[in-house]
């Protein structure tokens, strides 16, 4: 279906036209025609079909990465924003994110964030045993500390993006979902349209918000980005005691209270690295990930090999790997989340006698430094790409999408670029 109750005519030209249908995708449109900047966003299967809607639902700036902290600063405060335009119950609140340490090495990690990023507005404290235990509800001492966030928000995936794409229509974007786009057109070395497999649409921009399929769209074009997909596994139980509001994030199980009552829970950096020959050729960059992740990270030889996310080529009349695959629906890691859901209710003993209500898996875009591309190529004046969020989508989606506009408008950017640019690899 499509984001609302009606498919609308398929548009023949437009100014924009944005590729993905999630978080990204959809809060571009959304801006753009906020703007009132016509604009249509294809997605190949459903919005927020994929990562967009399978993510934990953390909007948090702790533990940011410093190059991308101010951009989810200025991302909280558009979070804010927008849902208080939805008209919608998205699970939005500000809730406070916690992170807990119960080693000395978690609590120094902690200490270290907090002074790197010193001089930026994050809001996170941290908390002595004392506070952590009266933040919980307890008084057992089972943690040195913890960084809490109390600014930090969280929302419910499957009802985020979707409400925002329908507001994006209310403003005027044209939104086509099971809508593939197949290729980019250039007249003179200019955008000149997308070709989709329901025809073409004439335009000028064109915003590249693909998630894990970007390399693969990409590379179809003649443009190399080193990115690669790690999958993720994820549960949510059946309805629970409150532990705390928000999020509390911890080394064997971080857990996000529902608004249905339950929690999702899953491990942190814990994901499956699957090999395909994108993997080899980007290999030297992901090393020093790999390294320091080994063990939490496990390397298969997927079954999808030479599958939709392989190195595949097509012409722009023919069908593509975005329509032979509407939606990515990989299997979750069923022992990993049973020994995650074993360690939070250790963590959290108020969870006994919880059950597990759901599994699924995401595929997460991730790049070698783990800080997303929000660039436009050399040679390829008008097509701007955002993919790469590393896991960090949800929340800082709405400021990569601003920034996508700020770029396409030739505004001044809200944050420095460069730490975004393609140019660093």
């Amino acid at each position: 279906m499509s984001a609302a109750s009606h498919q609308p005519d398929f548009p023949t030209q437009t100014e924009v036209v944005v590729i993905g249908g999630g978080i990204v995708g959809v809060c571009t449109a959304l801006f753009l025609a906020e703007q009132g900047i016509p604009v249509v966003l294809c997605e190949k299967g459903r919005i927020a079909g994929e990562q967009s809607s399978r993510n934990w639902g953390w909007i948090r700036k702790a533990g940011r990465d410093a190059r991308e902290l101010q951009l989810m600063i200025e991302s909280a405060r558009l979070w804010g924003e927008i849902n208080s335009k939805l008209g919608e119950d998205i699970g939005y609140g500000i809730r406070g994110i916690t992170y807990l340490a119960k080693t000395e090495k978690e609590l120094q990690k902690h200490e270290t964030w907090l002074k790197d990023t010193k001089g930026f507005d994050h809001g996170s404290v941290l908390l002595s045993p004392a506070e952590t235990d009266h933040l919980l509800k307890r008084n057992d001492r089972q943690f040195l500390g913890a960084l809490y966030t109390e600014s930090d928000a969280t929302a419910e995936p499957s009802l985020a993006v979707p409400a925002m794409a329908r507001y994006a229509e209310r403003c005027g974007a044209v939104i086509i979902d099971q809508c593939a786009v197949r290729s980019v057109e250039r007249t003179a070395g200019q955008i000149s349209s997308v070709i989709t497999e329901k025809g073409e649409i004439a335009c000028k921009k064109v915003v590249l918000a693909g998630g894990v399929w970007s390399r693969t769209f990409l590379e179809n074009i003649g443009i190399s980005i080193p990115q690669l997909a790690v999958k993720s596994s994820v549960l949510r139980t059946t309805v629970a005691p409150e532990i705390v509001a928000g999020s509390v994030g911890a080394t064997d199980a971080s857990l996000r209270r529902r608004k249905d009552g339950g929690y999702t829970i899953a491990r942190s950096n814990h994901a499956e690295f699957q090999l395909i020959p994108a993997a080899f050729r980007h290999f030297a960059a992901f090393l020093p990930i790999l390294t320091e992740r080994w063990r939490m990270m496990k390397i298969r030889f997927g079954k999808d090999f030479f599958g939709p996310l392989g190195h595949q080529r097509w012409k722009p009349d023919e069908i593509t790997p975005f329509e032979q695959v509407r939606v990515m629906d990989p299997a979750p890691d069923q022992k990993l989340l049973n020994s995650a859901f074993a360690s939070a209710i250790e963590l959290h003993p108020r969870l006994q006698g919880v059950q597990i209500a759901e599994t699924w898996g995401g595929l997460i875009d991730v790049m070698p430094d783990e800080v997303p591309i929000i660039d436009e190529p050399k040679d390829w004046p008008g097509l701007v790409i955002a993919t790469g969020l590393s896991g960090h989508g949800f929340g800082i989606g709405p400021g990569v999408a601003k920034l996508v506009v700020q770029h396409i408008r030739g505004e001044k950017p809200m944050v420095s670029t460069k730490d975004f640019a393609m140019g660093r690899f």
